[in-house]
Parts: structure tokens; sequence; C-alpha cells
């Protein structure tokens, strides 16, 4: 069975370590990656991609230093190499403005307001990473936490 990635961005590093504690239970499918910056991410991207990783979420913060996370996220979207990814944005301050050019542009799959409740961030994860493997056409059995026996057979993800 292949790993997927899981790449959280945040400058504040309680946040990474918090989004990796309330990810741990997804470790057993994914590599939880931490990045500060999108810039970080950005290398930590092309790193996966070359190694023919496959990459299937970004959970990404909004406010930080050098490059937002809305535009960080719009240039995924825009890339042609990730036409399956998955995209989340966790921020307690984007503006109504920033959060229409999220939806519009960037075409996030989920919006998560901080603080987030673990409930709220796993249930979204598991559902984006449940569409990521449908839609890479990836072997759904290979990953039955994710999936009730009636949906591997549909070949549909759902959410337990």
């Amino acid at each position: 069975m292949e790993k997927l990635n899981i790449i959280c961005i945040d400058d504040q590093r309680y946040i990474l370590a918090s989004l990796r504690k309330d990810l741990e239970e997804f470790s057993k499918y994914c590599i939880i990656n931490s990045c500060e910056s999108a810039e970080e991410a950005e290398s930590l991207i092309d790193d996966l991609y070359f190694d023919d990783e496959p990459i299937a979420l970004v959970i990404c913060d909004h406010v930080m230093p050098g490059k937002n996370g809305v535009d960080f996220l719009i240039e995924l979207t825009d890339d042609a190499r990730f036409p399956t990814l998955r995209k989340i944005l966790v921020t307690g301050m984007a503006t109504h403005q920033d959060t229409i050019l999220a939806i519009n542009r960037a075409h996030i799959d989920c919006y998560i307001e901080k603080p987030w409740s673990k409930s709220e961030l796993t249930t979204a994860v598991r559902s984006l990473l449940g569409q990521f493997i449908s839609q890479s056409k990836m072997d759904l059995e290979n990953y039955p936490s994710l999936f009730n026996d009636e949906n591997i057979e549909s070949g549909f993800p759902k959410v337990i």
C-alpha cells in the first residue's frame, strides 16, 4: 500500500504540532508533513512529485509571512501536476474577500476556522482523502478504515 501525503502549512509551530496530533489517526495511511511557509511547502511538493509520491491533501493557513495561503492554494489549483489534490484552508484571519477568493480561485474543498474542533477536522480529512483516492483511481481496498464495505463496492467514499 502506498502512503498518501498530507502537507500542513502554518507559520506557527504550535499550530503545526496541533494539526499533527489531531491527524495522528491517519498515520497508518498517510505521511503528515509540516511546513512553516508556502515557500517551504513548494520545495517539499516539488520533491514529492519528483519522487512520484502521492500528495492527497494540503491544509494551509492564510496569514503567513511571504506568500499567503490563498495565493499559494491558487497556484496549486493552477498546477496541472495535481488535478486530484484536495485543499483545506484553516484560518482565523481571512477577510470576507479572502474567503471568496479562496473558494472561487483556489477551489478549496473545505474552510475551517481556527480554533478548529478535532472532529470537524478529522471528518473533513477523511472525506477528502476518500475523494482523492477515488478520483486518483487508487485501490480503495488498501484504505479500509476510510470506507465501509458498501462504498468500496460502489467506488464511492463515505465518511465514517
